[in-house]
């Protein structure tokens, strides 16, 4: 075999190829190492105001652990994403040592009902804050259209200012809406948005000029409408 100079230079290529491989494997682990290359700093960034510090914290001890190198970044993202009040979160290693976590939350719009808000893009997640802050009312995964239609209304009653504090959506698809001055209005289930811009017309026309309070207006005449004041007390 000794006198096989082809043979020889095969063998010690192998071999060559084996120690260079373990020296490569062994670089690895020396590189991708917690010891070698720890997590020292998580930084979180966003316009933060409803997202509790220990839900952050929470996230932070169980999904970025392990060394600069072996945070997997796709469970800390999903994780992130996961909490309520998140609309979008990013996770990206910052050279040598940190881990970067951008959030943006979801802007409330509503409350939803009693349980919960509903952002401005129609997403409902399960807070309570925001006294302020109009109702909607509706049946199951309707809160996206209730947002839309709401945002209709509301242009559509600027003209008289007057603006929604509840909006509610039927089970049988009739819509209702009160305004800040107590004043309900029923819309019906079809023409809604017609049968409000013919109200409004008429209420800068006619009815404003009266300059009294109404507390209910019903639309759903095919050619008018019915408005109701205070009772006068009795004397």
């Amino acid at each position: 075999m000794w006198d096989k100079p082809t043979l020889l230079n095969g063998i010690a290529n192998i071999l060559f190829g084996i120690c260079f491989g373990a020296v490569i494997y062994v670089g690895f682990l020396v590189v991708f190492n917690a010891e070698g290359f720890p997590l020292k700093e998580v930084k979180i960034m966003g316009d933060l105001k409803h997202l509790k510090p220990t839900q952050l914290t929470l996230v932070v001890e169980k999904k970025l652990k392990g060394g600069f190198f072996l945070v997997n970044l796709k469970e800390a993202h999903d994780a992130f994403e996961g909490l309520d009040w998140v609309k979008k979160a990013s996770v990206r290693r910052r050279w040598p040592d940190s881990i970067e976590v951008l959030i943006e939350e979801h802007e409330p719009l509503a409350k939803w009902g009693g349980s919960g808000l509903v952002s401005q893009k129609g997403y409902v997640f399960n807070e309570m804050v925001g006294d302020d802050l109009p109702v909607f009312i509706g049946p199951e995964a309707s809160a996206e259209l209730v947002t839309k239609q709401y945002a209709v209304f509301s242009e559509m009653l600027k003209p008289i200012n007057m603006q929604i504090v509840k909006l509610k959506l039927t089970e049988r698809t009739a819509w209702q809406l009160m305004t800040q001055s107590g004043m309900t209005i029923e819309l019906g289930r079809t023409e809604v948005e017609a049968r409000l811009k013919r109200f409004v017309r008429v209420y800068q026309s006619t009815i404003e000029k009266l300059n009294k309070k109404l507390m209910y207006a019903d639309l759903r005449y095919p050619n008018g409408f019915a408005i109701r004041k205070p009772s006068e007390p009795v004397l």
